[in-house]
């Protein structure tokens, strides 16, 4: 009996706790958040907006590239690599209908939450049309610090290559 009493609890909580809807300010933002690290530093290569949105002690978590455990190592990274071949140019498109998000609550206040989603990869190699590369599932960590929303950890994962050229 005790074990059903704390399931149903438990399973209340959940659907307390369920993903909000997207007119939700906090999804609105975390979306527009999403579109600065993606379609401003991903896409154009302008890294200062994605900067600004990271915490200090950034983690990383890609299920091919590996482990990225500092907010330094990961610009490095991205400006160095991604940004820094002018002969490759990467694109990420999100999959719209696929972007979620679920809040994290202390004592009924939000202070985080978790934004899942889908997207799609694409690369121009200079002088050649550009190709479908590949999609994959990210989950995001958001906390508010200091009233600011800043993306903490990511996961990376579920690669596939496109059969799409």
């Amino acid at each position: 009996m005790r074990f059903l009493v704390l399931s149903f609890f438990f399973i209340i909580s959940i659907s307390a706790l369920g993903q909000l809807e997207q007119n939700h300010v906090v999804y609105q933002t975390l979306k527009a958040n999403d579109s600065l690290i993606f379609e401003v530093a991903f896409n154009h290569c302008n890294i200062q907006p994605m900067e600004e949105l990271l915490s200090d002690d950034l983690e990383f978590y890609h299920d091919i590239a590996g482990v990225e455990k500092t907010k330094a190592v990961f610009i490095n990274n991205f400006r160095n690599g991604l940004c820094g071949n002018p002969n490759v140019q990467s694109r990420r498109e999100l999959i719209p209908e696929s972007l979620v998000v679920y809040p994290l609550k202390n004592n009924g206040v939000i202070y985080g939450a978790v934004q899942q989603g889908e997207h799609r990869f694409f690369e121009k190699v200079k002088n050649q049309p550009e190709t479908a590369g590949s999609t994959a599932k990210f989950t995001h960590l958001w906390l508010l610090e200091n009233d600011t929303w800043k993306l903490k950890r990511v996961i990376s994962y579920d690669h596939q290559q496109s059969t799409n050229h």
